[in-house]
């Protein structure tokens, strides 16, 4: 999205629903919001709870990002692979990826979001450096001599 010239009397709050107007979707009957940006809490309580089951967990990270509660989609039949789908489709929104309902659904059956029902996963420390190495000359063969000097003993043949 492109800048625009604003008046400097504009408040942050009127400036941010210009630049990012809030859009909602109905799923399973309820109306929600689209989250168009990942709220700070949400991506730190998302990677807090990757690994959670617990129900309430989910219900915490459903209102933070849609402002609906779980029990409301339960009572509107919601199943456990359409709840994934949901919130891999919501999380991807809030980060600024315009997936659709369907590639949602794939990343879920695929497993392909890593984190189950909480989107994929950042890569960790240790994968972001590897990332920015530059891959290995090894072509997988034997080591060359580096010098006679380095090595404790000549070499001898085999054959007496």
């Amino acid at each position: 999205m492109t800048a625009r010239k604003t008046p400097a009397s504009q408040s942050w709050d009127d400036f941010w629903a210009e630049v990012s107007p809030a859009r909602t979707e109905v799923i399973r009957g309820i109306e929600v919001r689209i989250p168009t940006d990942l709220p700070l809490v949400v991506e730190k309580r998302a990677n807090d709870l990757r690994e959670s089951s617990d129900e309430e967990d989910i219900a915490e990270l459903l209102q933070l990002l849609f402002g609906v509660t779980l029990d409301e989609w339960r009572d509107a039949g919601m199943g456990l692979r359409e709840l994934q789908t949901v919130l891999t489709w919501g999380l991807a929104q809030a980060s600024g990826v315009d997936m659709t309902f369907a590639e949602a659904y794939e990343t879920v059956l695929t497993g392909d979001g890593e984190g189950k029902a909480l989107g994929p996963r950042q890569p960790n420390r240790a994968a972001r450096r590897a990332a920015s190495k530059p891959p290995s000359k090894s072509t997988g063969g034997r080591s060359g001599r580096t010098s006679a000097g380095s090595t404790a003993s000549a070499r001898k043949s085999s054959r007496g």
